[in-house]
């Protein structure tokens, strides 16, 4: 269930950052065939590989037979997602939409559209599967059942982002300029995703359980022994409900929702018929220690975990695609264009950090999570022994060994092991709960980091050099297919002097003026460097007022008129430095205050020559 969630995450992920080139790399026809081709080819090979399973299921064990087809679904699975990624960035599908009305004007049903073609991929996968499904684990349910169950029981992880974008079309779509302008901002931004973080994790309960086609748990016995467990706990709740999942064949529960109107517990029938009243209780207590441990806040906290580590990320991502990329002629005869490239690795990068961070990290607190909540058994009741008995019943009824690892849970047999442990010894209990609050704890901090060093990086000293270096090389590069571009390395020395590299920019200032001298603003921004610099070796005073005088001559304003007046002060012309910051102050320039105390500086100059006093 779990691992289908991180498949739709990541298709989303492969959609979401893809840039599409100017023009598609096959024309319309061609690119329709191959579309199709890639389906049927994909339905034919699911088939095959399948049909080739069942065929040799009587001479496998059941254990060998429990392993090659799980993998197998995953192989399949993976296909599709690699099968997507080649429509998206190798057929480029989506540079055919914005044609069509609703799919150009929403960039979210586009994303359906290519979410929907996903499902219909995995509906293959769980289709073909099906026949050795039943034949392996001896299930009963239907063919239509199975591959419900597996796409329904995953799709809620994708509500949160579908509210999130409809509504954010819709801002850009009504006719308020006020909220499009709020929403580009960062601050806006964040703010918005925190709204709807909360909403979505207050009401989405209330929709999933919809969604699932949820009925209330009749009332009787079973119910009432349910409720007697939750009122033991003192946990409050909107309803208790039976869950059809797989048909309700599975022994399984939940509990979902943060406030009491939209909290429910979730059954099967299974569990319900399988398992005595005591195994019951038990499950039904590990299902409110999830609630008790505040184990739903905590999944918030990853997610916004993961936005915070991703933001970070993305600059650095950023930065490196574009400094290490080879630029745009380098790639001439390869057929692949540089923006194809950078799309595509930077898709990687996103892709492979999300895997990291929720496999590995997310991952390692889930399972201890569920230990946790394991044990919270013991604040309800003297015993684990009916949860034991009930691990055990799953492990046969479910055909999996117990031995089988998981990457959000322990196996059965691990949380076997450790509950018999603490059935002899209570301190275990209390030594996972001190384990799971120091890694939390790590956790935050780390989490702490990142968001500080994210900061930086947007807003701070060391962002603003990271964002100047991004963009010299971007200049870079684009001055390699245009060298003569006379604005080009105007725009190259002013991000050099901002960064002060200024032997940088004078040298490309100087390019900058030799390709065109009759542009003011380089001659302006090369006079005032030289007349300015911090580095006394890289100033030229002669030179910096040639240079201001021509750039006065073809262009009178305060600013350039300002940098004349400097360089003839750093000359020692200071009669002269007077004069042009007394014209300069005559055009009204908006920032006054610094041209009157210009000007108090250049008549100081000038009275001490003279020997008498500036008025």
């Amino acid at each position: 269930m779990f691992g289908n969630f991180l498949y739709f995450i990541i298709v989303l992920l492969i959609y979401s950052t893809y840039q599409p080139p100017e023009r598609p790399n096959f024309p319309p026809g061609d690119t329709i065939l191959f579309f199709l081709s890639f389906f049927l080819f994909f339905y034919g090979f699911v088939k095959y590989r399948f049909n080739s399973l069942v065929r040799n299921l009587p001479d496998q064990t059941f254990i060998r037979s429990d392993h090659r087809f799980n993998r197998l679904i995953h192989q399949m699975t993976v296909l599709a997602v690699m099968l997507l990624a080649v429509d998206i960035y190798g057929l480029n599908i989506s540079y055919y939409f914005p044609p069509v009305p609703i799919l150009g004007q929403s960039p979210t049903f586009e994303a359906v559209f290519f979410l929907a073609f996903f499902i219909l991929h995995l509906m293959v996968v769980y289709g073909q599967a099906h026949d050795a499904h039943r034949l392996i684990y001896r299930s009963q349910i239907s063919r239509r059942e199975y591959i419900r169950s597996n796409i329904t029981i995953s799709l809620p992880v994708l509500l949160p982002w579908l509210l999130l974008s409809l509504t954010s079309d819709l801002i850009q779509v009504l006719p308020f300029e006020g909220p499009r302008r709020w929403l580009d901002t960062t601050g806006g931004q964040a703010v918005y995703f925190l709204l709807f973080l909360v909403l979505v994790s207050i009401i989405g309960p209330y929709l999933i359980q919809k969604f699932w086609k949820c009925t209330p748990l009749p009332a009787g016995y079973d119910r009432d022994r349910i409720a007697s467990v939750c009122r033991r706990a003192k946990l409050e709740y909107a309803e208790i409900l039976y869950w059809p999942i797989f048909g309700g064949r599975m022994i399984t529960a939940g509990v979902m929702g943060l406030v009491k109107r939209f909290r429910y517990i979730l059954v099967t029938r299974s569990l319900l018929q399988l398992l005595a009243p005591e195994e019951i209780d038990a499950v039904i207590a590990h299902e409110i220690g999830h609630i008790k441990k505040k184990h739903l806040l905590f999944y918030i906290l990853f997610l916004v975990g993961y936005l915070i580590l991703s933001y970070t990320a993305f600059d650095l991502i950023i930065y490196g695609l574009i400094y290490f990329t080879p630029a745009s002629d380098l790639l001439t005869g390869t057929g692949i264009s540089h923006s194809t490239l950078v799309s595509t690795v930077f898709s990687v990068c996103i892709i492979t950090l999300f895997i990291i961070y929720f496999r590995f990290i997310f991952g390692f607190f889930m399972r201890n999570f569920e230990r946790q909540a394991d044990l919270y058994v013991y604040t309800l009741f003297d015993s684990a022994a009916p949860l034991i008995s009930t691990l055990k019943k799953i492990a046969v009824t479910s055909g999996q060994p117990p031995e089988k690892p998981n990457w959000h849970h322990f196996s059965i047999r691990q949380r076997i092991d450790y509950l018999e442990k603490a059935e002899s010894d209570r301190r275990w209990v209390r030594r996972h709960d001190s384990k799971v609050k120091k890694y939390l704890a790590v956790y935050c901090l780390a989490v702490a980091a990142v968001a500080t060093a994210g900061y930086q990086l947007n807003f701070g000293d060391t962002g603003r050099r990271l964002n100047n270096h991004v963009l010299i090389r971007i200049l870079e590069k684009e001055i390699e297919k245009a060298p003569a571009s006379s604005s080009l390395h105007s725009i190259l020395g002013d991000l050099y002097l901002e960064n002060r590299e200024y032997g940088a920019a004078i040298g490309a200032y100087e390019r900058a003026v030799r390709l065109d001298d009759q542009d003011p603003r380089p001659l302006n921004n090369y006079a005032w460097l030289l007349a300015t610099a911090e580095d006394p070796a890289l100033r030229n005073p002669d030179l910096a007022v040639y240079q201001a005088e021509k750039a006065a001559r073809l262009q009178q304003v305060p600013y350039v008129l300002d940098t004349l007046a400097e360089c003839y002060y750093v000359s020692g012309r200071y009669a002269e430095a007077v004069a042009a910051e007394t014209e300069a102050l005559r055009m009204n320039p908006k920032n006054r205050a610094y041209y009157e105390k210009q000007l108090e500086k250049f008549r100081a100059a000038a009275g001490g020559e003279t020997g008498g006093k500036a008025r």
